[in-house]
């Protein structure tokens, strides 16, 4: 039996026009897709497939259903075949369980504890006196209480552990609301306690309508402004959009995407009646963000922030939607202005007027490169052809990579035979890159917490350590620093940076990401340590690559804390001899293995070893 979340799952990913078309020559006929039908003889076509809807249907013979009833009549599939067959062309990986035995699911619980903590965010906003605070801060955002009431809006009161409490009055453990991120703990404490405090909830639902995480949005001016939930066995945020879950069918109504960058944007635009709207979930747009919006559309609208790191985002999301097949489409708002404020103060038309004006990735970085004068001298012309390199590299259409190049062509002078000779050459370094490193998914031989040979990107991290490396990074990419601290604090805590000093200095930049200097009061030798890190020469290694510099650093540490407490277990199975006991601690490395598995951490052949324990010497699961 598969689960109905997973069935919901993959019918909301399931591209049925790319189904159907295996078997049947469809042809557009406006929004639909139609052809002479497959399940009774006829001359003019009278099969329709909707995909807005997901559905087919007959008006000859009557024929009719979903994506998997058309496998199972035209095929003669069963149901869990035809879903496991849509499953392997979506990327879902399904689990069965057996029919008498829910319980045998093992993120049910999880799923649980998230709905219950939507239901209680939801009651604290609604509270008389608990949510005043919140209900006039979304009521002042132009947001009322039907938007609150469609998006699930809720508030996580400054308590310490509100949410903790009743859970535990309804039987929710804590190690399922720390398996989840609900909870989490630190040294300072011998409990855990709510990780959402003092903020607005954005829950955050998988295509099937579950709740898989959370983000919290602080009132005032308290830091991380937005909190998000951890990575967790139900939750891979790189893999999820918030907001996809309802704007998948505007999406194709409109045949267009607006990508916004936060939950507010996304909430503000959806209230003003622009329901074709995503957001990644507080990282960089990925290549499977990407691939589900190309389910739905081939025309995505970026919507960022007109400063410097809203451009620079805005080109890195483009690159990633050209590498899938999509068109970019840049959204140039007023200075000043983000898509929330211009929605409020200058209302919808004004809004609309800019998506009117949208320009192609590459026009608008050829009009940037323009306006700062780049095509005057020969010098400035050769920089900016590395600056169109990436996304010439980017684009995996080939008409429109023909397009591009013979643009870049014209505007740069540089000959095409030239210009496919550098993305070769780019793409051939790359290529020689990744082969010299190690994947993530192999074992390292260099065994947990010692990755083996770095390759370029990598070189930061290996020449100074994991917790220095990220140290760096936070003190080089101010403007990228309030992203890296989340990404950061969504899967380490203190009790993994084992240094008090480095520890101390990556608190200072968590209290405040706006640092240039030593807070007042710091310790005068970690203060001359923090100001030396601060006033380093940049390092290219920080700037270029930071984000993946902060992924191998997190992960070793996290890594070593996980093999160290998987050795910690091991050792008291193999010590206690009361079978209560092991079962308690078998139970308790699974959380750990499970934690390992969200974090994306492959154990080595000398982790496995220890890992294996108990269950398999003796027999177990």
């Amino acid at each position: 039996m598969i689960p109905d979340d997973q069935v919901d799952e993959v019918k909301a990913r399931a591209d049925i026009v790319d189904v159907i078309s295996e078997f049947v020559p469809l042809k557009k006929a406006g929004k639909e897709y139609k052809a002479n039908c497959p399940f009774h003889e006829e001359r003019t076509p009278s099969f329709c497939v909707v995909p807005a809807k997901g559905f087919y249907k007959c008006f000859g013979c009557g024929a009719s259903g979903d994506v998997f009833g058309f496998l199972m009549e035209h095929v003669g599939m069963e149901f869990v075949d035809a879903v496991k067959h849509v499953a392997a062309r979506t990327g879902v990986e399904i689990r069965e369980v057996t029919r008498d035995r829910d319980d045998e699911d093992p993120n049910r619980p999880l799923y649980e504890a998230n709905a219950f903590a939507e239901s209680w965010f939801t009651q604290q906003l609604l509270d008389e006196t608990a949510g005043v605070e919140a209900r006039n801060y979304l009521q002042n955002r132009g947001l009322d209480p039907d938007t609150w009431e469609r998006f699930g809006l809720g508030w996580a009161p400054d308590d310490w552990r509100g949410l903790r409490e009743a859970a535990g009055r309804h039987g929710i453990d804590d190690d399922v609301l720390l398996t989840v991120g609900l909870l989490t703990t630190s040294e300072k404490s011998t409990e855990p306690y709510d990780r959402f405090r003092g903020r607005v909830v954005f829950p955050i639902h998988a295509l099937g309508g579950r709740v898989v995480g959370f983000g919290g949005r602080v009132l005032g001016d308290g830091q991380p402004k937005y909190l998000n939930s951890p990575e967790t066995p139900i939750y891979h945020k790189g893999e999820i959009l918030y907001g996809l879950d309802r704007s998948r069918h505007p999406i194709r109504r409109q045949e267009s995407a607006l990508v916004v960058e936060g939950y507010m944007d996304l909430v503000s635009l959806a209230a003003a009646g622009f329901e074709h709207v995503v957001a990644p979930l507080g990282t960089a747009l990925t290549e499977e963000q990407a691939g589900l919006l190309r389910r739905y559309t081939q025309r995505v609208l970026l919507l960022f922030d007109s400063d410097k790191a809203g451009q620079r985002a805005t080109f890195r999301s483009a690159d990633v939607l050209l590498a899938v097949g999509l068109r970019p489409f840049v959204v140039t708002l007023p200075p000043g202005e983000d898509p929330d404020t211009l929605v409020r103060g200058a209302g919808p038309e004004a809004l609309q007027r800019c998506l009117d004006d949208a320009v192609d990735v590459l026009d608008r970085k050829l009009q940037i490169l323009d306006q700062h004068d780049y095509f005057s001298t020969i010098d400035r012309r050769r920089d900016a052809v590395d600056r169109l390199l990436p996304t010439l590299r980017a684009v995996a259409d080939p008409a429109l990579r023909d397009i591009y190049l013979g643009q870049v062509a014209e505007r740069t002078g540089v000959r095409r035979e030239t210009l496919e000779a550098e993305m070769e050459r780019a793409d051939s370094a790359g290529r020689a890159a990744s082969a010299r490193t190690p994947s993530r998914s192999r074992p390292s031989e260099a065994g947990p917490g010692r990755p083996g040979r770095p390759d370029r990107r990598g070189r930061l991290a290996a020449r100074m350590g994991p917790v220095a490396a990220l140290l760096r990074v936070l003190a080089q990419d101010r403007e990228r620093r309030v992203e890296h601290i989340e990404y950061i604090l969504d899967r380490i805590g203190p009790e993994d940076f084992k240094n008090t000093a480095e520890r101390s200095i990556f608190q200072a930049f968590v209290d405040d990401p706006e640092l240039e200097r030593p807070p007042g009061g710091m310790d005068a030798a970690l203060a001359e340590a923090l100001e030396r890190l601060l006033a380093a020469e940049d390092d290219p290694d920080a700037l270029g690559a930071g984000g993946r510099i902060l992924h191998d650093s997190v992960s070793r540490l996290a890594e070593n804390r996980l093999y160290e407490e998987m050795q910690r277990i091991q050792g008291a199975i193999e010590a206690t001899g009361d079978d209560d006991e092991k079962r308690r601690l078998i139970r308790e490395k699974q959380r750990v293995r499970s934690e390992a598995a969200a974090l994306g951490i492959r154990w080595g052949p000398a982790a496995k070893k220890h890992a294996r324990g108990f269950n398999e010497s003796n027999g177990g699961p």
